[in-house]
């Protein structure tokens, strides 16, 4: 296969893992004899700093090309002042809402070999595996009316937390159609007791779960679920929330894995064309010290060639060698390590694990 590849390295320690997520790339590339094309372009702080623009329009006419996005992070303190008017994770909303992309995929697993770096009993979380898919391009990030003005009673700051029947409907259907191949159970979240919002959501995910018999479907408030995400996580197979309640949650969820630096995602729409990405941000505190986790990158890149390119055994090599360089004790130092490796130090244990497993 020929596939172009746009690298969105963007800010942090976002240059460091893409780097080394390149590796791998690199080295799949070569053993399946496929041909993977490289377009590196800017976003977020780094992209204000030389254009202005966090998501400039050279970026965006790379997507054009481009058969899937790989994205490492974008923020940091230099653009943190609240009063600017262009920042960073502007970018990142742009690039979502340009591509149509809807749902965000976040697979959280707890490795058998990562048990103790969770600050969780192992026996409540060992055997943990769910997938998050969370609404992208609704609800309150996305909302209007949003301003700030000053009033008698002091300034006043309004967002808007808008849904439509459709936006519920197609994000909602994906889920059931990934729970098809899980076990079966699709839990949606809301908080259809005080949202208008809330009750819409549920209203559709209902009448979706009807036309799914033999797909369980249940209902949980956010509340409830965020306890339950640390008391019970085992119980869960396919969450599916709207925006805000699944960038919260999908963080939580990430003691489970034992790390942020653990933990992929894949953002879709209706095309093939995704946006992958590790969930972790910018990092900035570590940032050009080369000790970042690169493992979140590297299982995203599975997940591009998962669902982006269609190489399914290439994918699951990819998941493997992870598994095999952590049952080797390979770590770095967000996993606990006494002696961590560094961001090429674990990348390369994934390499090695890729090229000892059978052709």
């Amino acid at each position: 296969m020929q596939a172009n590849i746009v690298l969105l390295p963007g800010d942090g320690v976002g240059p460091e893992i893409v780097s080394a997520a390149k590796l791998i790339f690199d080295a799949v590339a070569r053993r399946h004899h496929h041909d993977f094309r490289y377009d590196e372009q800017l976003i977020g702080g780094i992209a204000i700093d030389e254009t202005g623009d966090p998501l400039p329009p050279a970026t965006r006419a790379a997507f054009e090309r481009a058969d899937a996005v790989l994205l490492g992070a974008v923020g940091g303190p230099r653009w943190d002042d609240p009063k600017a008017s262009v920042r960073p994770e502007q970018g990142l909303l742009a690039l979502r809402k340009s591509l149509g992309l809807y749902a965000n995929l976040r697979p959280v697993t707890a490795y058998d070999e990562l048990l103790d770096a969770s600050p969780l009993r192992r026996e409540r979380i060992e055997g943990v595996d769910m997938l998050m898919v969370r609404e992208l391009t609704g609800g309150l990030y996305f909302g209007e009316p949003r301003s700030r003005s000053t009033t008698p009673q002091g300034v006043r700051a309004v967002d808007t937390l808008e849904y439509t029947d459709f936006e519920v409907r197609r994000v909602v259907e994906l889920a059931f159609r990934l729970a098809a191949g899980r076990r079966r159970l699709v839990t949606s979240v809301d908080k259809a007791n005080v949202l208008e919002s809330s009750r819409l959501w549920r209203e559709v995910a209902t009448d979706v779960g009807a036309a799914h018999a033999d797909i369980t479907l249940e209902h949980q408030l956010v509340d409830s679920a965020a306890m339950r995400l640390v008391t019970a996580p085992k119980e869960f197979d396919v969450i599916v929330t709207e925006n805000m309640f699944g960038d919260i949650l999908s963080d939580e969820a990430s003691v489970l894995a034992g790390s942020l630096g653990m933990l992929p995602s894949a953002s879709l729409g209706e095309g093939t064309l995704g946006v992958y990405e590790p969930i972790h941000g910018s990092a900035p505190d570590i940032a050009g010290k080369g000790v970042a986790n690169p493992v979140a990158t590297i299982l995203s890149v599975a997940m591009l060639l998962r669902h982006s390119l269609g190489l399914e055994a290439e994918a699951a090599s990819i998941e493997a060698a992870v598994t095999q360089a952590l049952a080797a004790g390979a770590r770095t130092a967000d996993l606990g390590a006494e002696r961590p490796l560094s961001t090429l130090g674990m990348a390369e244990a994934v390499l090695a694990a890729l090229d000892s497993a059978a052709p």
